[in-house]
C-alpha cells in the first residue's frame, strides 16, 4: 500500500507542477472596457475556431489537469485516512 501512495504522490507533484506552468503561460482573456465601447463581436472566424489554436489547447489541458489533480487529491485523502 505504501508503494501505491508513493507513486500517487509523485504523479500528484508532476501534475501540480505542470498545472502551475500551464496556468502561468496562458494569455489574459479579459478584454475589459474597450470591447464594450467598441462593440467587438464574438461571432467571427477566430472565436469559432478558438479551440484549435495554441491558446485553446493550453486551456483544454489546464482543465484536464485540474480535474486529474482534484481526483488525485480526493484519492490521496482517502488513502491517508485508511
Amino acid at each position: 500500500m505504501e508503494i501505491v501512495k508513493g507513486i500517487l504522490i509523485v504523479i500528484y507533484f508532476v501534475i501540480a507542477l505542470a498545472l502551475i506552468i500551464l496556468t502561468l503561460i496562458q494569455s489574459k482573456e479579459d478584454e475589459g472596457l474597450s470591447s464594450t465601447i467598441t462593440g467587438s463581436s464574438t461571432n467571427n472566424f477566430y472565436e469559432k475556431n478558438k479551440s484549435r489554436t495554441k491558446e485553446g489547447k493550453q486551456k483544454k489541458w489546464t482543465v484536464i489537469l485540474s480535474i486529474i489533480f482534484a481526483v488525485l487529491t480526493i484519492a490521496l485523502g482517502i488513502l491517508y485516512m485508511a
